[in-house]
C-alpha cells in the first residue's frame, strides 16, 4: 500500500488580537503552505493574500491589478467594506490609493515635486524644531507614552505645516486623526465623521488659500496645488481636497508607526540599541541610513498594501485569480522571506542588501516616504541622544496594538528614563 500523504495542517487563525501582537509566525505559515491564500477578512470580504517576497514585488508592479475599487466585482467599496471609511461620502475618492495611470500619472506628477531630495532637505529644520520641542514636554518628568505624546504628534503637525494648514487650525487636525487611528480597528462611524469634518475644512481652505494667493505668495503644498490647477493642469477642487487628505491620512499614521515600532524594535533589542547610539556618537551616518532601512523592514508600519484587484483573469503565485477579485500584498511577510534576506527574523541594523517592500513598489511607491524616513531619523537619532537610557516600563506582553488590516502600530509605548537636568 502506498504511503499517505501527510494531510497539510490547518492555517493559523489571522486577524486576531492575538495575531495582532505577532503576525510573523502566521505569516510564516502562509509562505510556506499557502503564498498566495484566499481568506474571509474581519469584514467579511473575501481577499487573496500574497506572502512571498517575489509574488509580493510582482504584484505591486502588476498593471492587471488596479487601484481603482470599480473593478471589485462585490462593489463592496460602495457597501464601506473596503478603502478608507468615509471617502466615498465625503467625494475624497480620487486620490493616489485608489486610481491608475493616466489620472494617477497626472496627479502624482503635480505632488511630486513637494518631495524631492532638496524640499525634504530644506524641510530637515522644522522637524528638528518639532521633535525638540515634544521631547521638551515630557523630558523633566521621566516617563512618558511615547506614542501619544511624541510619535503621534510630530507627523500630524510636519505634514500641516507642509500642506500649509494654520497653525491654529492644526490641533483640530490631530483630533480628527486621532480618531482615525482611535478607530482604526473598531467602529467606523467615527472615522466616517472625522474624514467629513476634514473634508469640509479641506474644501474651505483651499477656497481661502486661492483668494489670497496672489497676495501672500505661499509655497506649501496646497497653494501649489491651487497654481496647478489655476494654469491648465486640469486638477478639479475634488482632486485637490483629495490629494490633501490622502497625503495627511497616508503621511501621519505610517510615520507614526514607523517612530512607535522603530523605538520599541530598539528597547526589546539591546545590543542593537547600543550600536545605533554607538552611530549617534562617532557621526557614523551609514549606520544611520542602515537601521532605519532595517526598522522598515523588521516591523515596519504598513502591515499589508492598499487594496488591489484583477481587471483580467491572472495567475499569481500559482493561483488563479478570478477578474473582480481582491488583492492585498503582506509586506510584513514579503519582508521576513527567507528567500529574499538572509537571517530575515533578526533585527540587523548595518544590514546593507536591504531592499525591502515597507513603502511598497513600483508606480505606487510611497510618495512620502522621503519625509517619513527624515522624521524617523530626526526623532530616533534626537530621542536616544537627548534620553540615553530610555526603558520600557512594564511588560512587552501588557502592550496592545492597533486593530486593523493594513497598518501596524502600537496603542500606547509607556517608558521611563532619567529627567533631563536631574
Amino acid at each position: 500500500m502506498p504511503d499517505q500523504l501527510s494531510p497539510v495542517p490547518a492555517p493559523p487563525p489571522l486577524f486576531t488580537w492575538e495575531f495582532a501582537t505577532d503576525p510573523y509566525p502566521a505569516y510564516a505559515w502562509l509562505r510556506d503552505h499557502a503564498p498566495v491564500h484566499r481568506t474571509a477578512l474581519p469584514s467579511g470580504v473575501e481577499a487573496w493574500l500574497v506572502t512571498r517576497y517575489a509574488d509580493a514585488r510582482q504584484a505591486l508592479a502588476d498593471s492587471r491589478l488596479s487601484k481603482n475599487p470599480v473593478h471589485h466585482s462585490e462593489n463592496a467599496h460602495g457597501k464601506g467594506k473596503v478603502g478608507i471609511p468615509g471617502e466615498r461620502s465625503a467625494g475624497l475618492m480620487t486620490h493616489l490609493l485608489n486610481i491608475d495611470p493616466p489620472d494617477h500619472t497626472r496627479l502624482r506628477r503635480l505632488v511630486s515635486k513637494a518631495f524631492t531630495p532638496r524640499r525634504v532637505a530644506e524641510f530637515a529644520p522644522r522637524v528638528q524644531d518639532l521633535t525638540d520641542r515634544l521631547i521638551d514636554g515630557f523630558a523633566a518628568r521621566g516617563e512618558a507614552d511615547l506614542i501619544h505624546e511624541f510619535a503621534f504628534p510630530l507627523p500630524i503637525y510636519a505634514i500641516c505645516d507642509m500642506l500649509g494648514v494654520p497653525p491654529e487650525d492644526q490641533d483640530d487636525f490631530r483630533d480628527w486623526a486621532g480618531m482615525m487611528i482611535r478607530h482604526g480597528g473598531g467602529p467606523r462611524g467615527g472615522v466616517a465623521r472625522s474624514v467629513k469634518k476634514m473634508r469640509t475644512y479641506l474644501a474651505e481652505l483651499i477656497h481661502r488659500k486661492r483668494e489670497s494667493l496672489r497676495e501672500d505668495g505661499a509655497d506649501d503644498l496646497i497653494s501649489g496645488l491651487i497654481r496647478a490647477s489655476d494654469h491648465g493642469e486640469h486638477l478639479t477642487e475634488n482632486e485637490a481636497a483629495a490629494m490633501a487628505f490622502i497625503l495627511l491620512f497616508a503621511g501621519f499614521e505610517t510615520t507614526v508607526n514607523l517612530i512607535g515600532n522603530g523605538t520599541y524594535a530598539l528597547l526589546r533589542h539591546p545590543e542593537q540599541r547600543k550600536r545605533f547610539q554607538a552611530a549617534l556618537a562617532d557621526g557614523d551616518e551609514a549606520l544611520l541610513a542602515t537601521a532605519v532601512e532595517e526598522l522598515l523592514r523588521y516591523d515596519g508600519p504598513v502591515e499589508i498594501a492598499t487594496w488591489r484587484f484583477a481587471t483580467e483573469p491572472l495567475v499569481l503565485g500559482g493561483q488563479r485569480i478570478a477578474e473582480g477579485d481582491p488583492v492585498l500584498v503582506v509586506l510584513a511577510a514579503a519582508d521576513r522571506d527567507p528567500e529574499r534576506f538572509e537571517r530575515p527574523d533578526v533585527l540587523d541594523l548595518a544590514r546593507a542588501d536591504n531592499q525591502h517592500l515597507g513603502y511598497g513598489h513600483g508606480i505606487h511607491y510611497c510618495l512620502g516616504a522621503p519625509l517619513a524616513r527624515l522624521e524617523a531619523r530626526t526623532a530616533l537619532a534626537t530621542l536616544l541622544s537627548r534620553l540615553p537610557d530610555l526603558a520600557l516600563d512594564g511588560d512587552p506582553s501588557d502592550l496592545r496594538w492597533r486593530g486593523g488590516l493594513i497598518m501596524r502600530g502600537l496603542r500606547t509605548l509607556p517608558v521611563t528614563f532619567t529627567p533631563e537636568g536631574s
